[in-house]
C-alpha cells in the first residue's frame, strides 16, 4: 500500500526509518514485536503515514486517536496484507523489508 485515503484525503503510506523510530517513541517497543496485535498495527500504520507525509512534505495533522477513529478494520487488514508480502517499494524504487 503506497497510499491511504482518510476522511476523503489521500496520504502517502509506506515504511521508512522514521516510521520505525516513531513506533518506538510511541510504544517504547521495537516494531518487530507487533505480530497480530491490532492496536500495535494501527499505531504502526499511523507512524508510516506520518513519516511518509513528512518525507514528501505533505501536511498530516491527525493525532493517533483521530487517525484510529478515521480508519476501519478493513483499512488495517488491507495494510497488514500488503506488509506481509515479500518486500515493498518505498515509492522511489528502493526495496524495504516487510514488517
Amino acid at each position: 500500500m503506497k497510499e491511504i485515503t482518510i476522511n476523503g484525503k489521500t496520504y502517502p503510506c509506506y515504511q521508512t526509518m522514521g516510521a520505525l523510530l516513531r513506533f518506538k517513541q510511541e510504544t517504547g517497543r521495537d516494531p518487530r514485536t507487533i505480530a497480530d496485535d491490532v492496536a500495535d498495527m494501527c499505531i504502526f500504520l499511523w507512524c508510516c503515514v506520518a513519516s511518509a507525509c513528512n518525507r514528501e512534505r505533505k501536511p498530516f495533522d491527525l493525532s493517533l486517536l483521530d487517525f484510529a477513529d478515521s480508519i476501519g478494520l478493513d483499512d488495517l487488514t488491507s495494510w497488514a496484507a500488503a506488509q506481509a508480502s515479500a518486500g515493498e517499494s518505498d515509492g522511489e524504487g528502493e526495496q524495504t523489508a516487510a514488517m
